[in-house]
């Protein structure tokens, strides 16, 4: 017998009369189910949800509560990456950021051991659902999967189609897109939700931005840009790195929830008064807490990802995605195009690849209920509907610049949703919200 992972796992009985288990998962890689079942039951357990269902989650092999806990670097070690602004792609830059790259990686390799890192990938966890959906008593499952979440209910499907019941992918990614290609979108969804955002604050004549939409972008690069040589000062001693500062912007664009602290912060670039706002965005994606501990997220990110689709390890596609991003998303690119560009850090990953761009086969898959949001900066909307495709069930489109929206106050959504998994009532296959 070989070494074993420990899986945390927390269930949230139903409130009333229960149909069975609802497994969930928030997305990332590297999202804890355990937290979001805590929520979901906090929330939902009056809800026909609630009562309906035990909500169980389950934290991934190395990820959260789980051990061995993937961590490829102290909170010290993270803090000085994120000071690299990994901006500058002239050759000798890209060196640079390569070979900060390779230094993680290494980091990864040495703590965590290569047999961990080639076990810790989507496909080990598909299979980790089954065993959870037996230990629960289930015959079939129920499943609802957020962001990354669709991407573990599709490999589910795949291996054990017989065994579902119900199945809510919501902020799909579609399996068929190599990871190139994926960023590329991403990105480009990613500047749509800042056009969004771009063009609400426009609104208000105090904009940090400016009044103007169309030259957002422009002025967004004057705030920031400066940063690559010099961070910002805040009340935090760290400051605000330019890395941060376009972390922080990328946070913001998951909810218009957050797009006061993305202003204030780009407020304080301008008058001097400290983009204090735009570091704590980037803390909220980086999941560092008040007291510079980090959890493990994006260590776990980072090694689900790279285990997961083959990276190509010379330069030209990175090159060439680079051409397009500055062009698609240019207020994620620095300076001009240079005709160099960093390979990915799982360019360097080492252990091999466990799955590559496929069309998904599911056989006597019962119909499976896709969710897209035409705005979802992270998962594209195309993405949604390409899945809803290739696993023949129906797609809800939400119209909003969001990322997921079930179970997050939307009516029509939810109760479509609630519908599906408690009667088990298939919604329209081309419902709109």
């Amino acid at each position: 017998m070989g070494a074993v992972a420990e899986l945390a796992v927390l269930k949230v009985p139903a409130s009333g009369k229960r149909i069975g288990a609802l497994l969930v998962n928030p997305g990332g890689p590297g999202g804890s189910g355990v937290d979001l079942a805590a929520g979901m039951g906090a929330k939902l357990g009056d809800a026909a949800i609630g009562q309906s269902f035990d909500i169980v989650g389950f934290d991934p092999r190395g990820v959260g509560g789980s051990t061995p806990t993937l961590r490829c670097r102290t909170d010290a070690e993270f803090d000085a990456f994120r000071k690299e602004p990994l901006a500058d792609y002239s050759q000798a830059g890209v060196a640079h950021i390569e070979d900060v790259y390779r230094q993680y990686v290494n980091e990864c390799a040495q703590r965590m051991g290569l047999d961990f890192l080639a076990n810790a990938g989507t496909a080990s966890a598909a299979r980790d659902m089954d065993i959870i959906r037996a230990a629960v008593g289930d015959s079939k499952l129920n499943y609802l999967g957020y962001s990354y979440g669709t991407e573990l209910g599709t490999q589910y499907a795949e291996y054990f189609p017989q065994n579902v019941r119900t199945m809510v992918l919501d902020g799909a990614i579609d399996p068929t897109i190599d990871p190139v290609e994926s960023n590329v979108r991403q990105m480009t969804g990613f500047q749509v939700a800042f056009n969004d955002y771009a063009a609400d604050c426009a609104k208000d004549p105090k904009c940090p931005l400016g009044t103007d939409p169309s030259q957002a972008v422009k002025r967004f690069h004057q705030l920031i840009d400066p940063l690559v040589a010099k961070p910002a000062k805040t009340n935090d001693p760290r400051g605000l790195s330019y890395q941060d500062a376009i972390t922080g912007t990328i946070q913001a664009m998951y909810t218009p929830r957050y797009w006061k602290y993305l202003t204030s912060g780009l407020a304080g670039l301008v008058d001097g008064s400290g983009p204090d706002d735009l570091l704590w965005l980037a803390d909220q994606y980086q999941e560092r807490d008040d007291q510079g501990r980090y959890d493990n997220l994006q260590d776990a990110f980072n090694s689900i990802r790279c285990v997961d689709g083959p990276t190509p390890r010379d330069s030209a596609p990175w090159v060439a995605a680079d051409k397009r991003l500055r062009e698609q998303a240019p207020f994620s690119s620095y300076g001009t195009f240079t005709g160099y560009a960093p390979r990915d850090l799982c360019a360097f990953w080492p252990v091999a690849p466990t799955s590559s761009p496929h069309t998904p086969s599911t056989p006597g898959l019962p119909p499976v209920v896709v969710i897209s949001t035409t705005h979802d900066p992270a998962t594209p909307y195309e993405a949604g509907v390409a899945l809803a495709q290739q696993l023949n069930g129906p797609l809800i489109s939400y119209e909003g610049t969001q990322h997921t929206v079930a179970f997050n106050g939307e009516p029509c959504v939810d109760e479509a949703v609630t519908r599906y998994f408690v009667d088990d009532i298939v919604p329209p296959r081309d419902l709109r919200c």
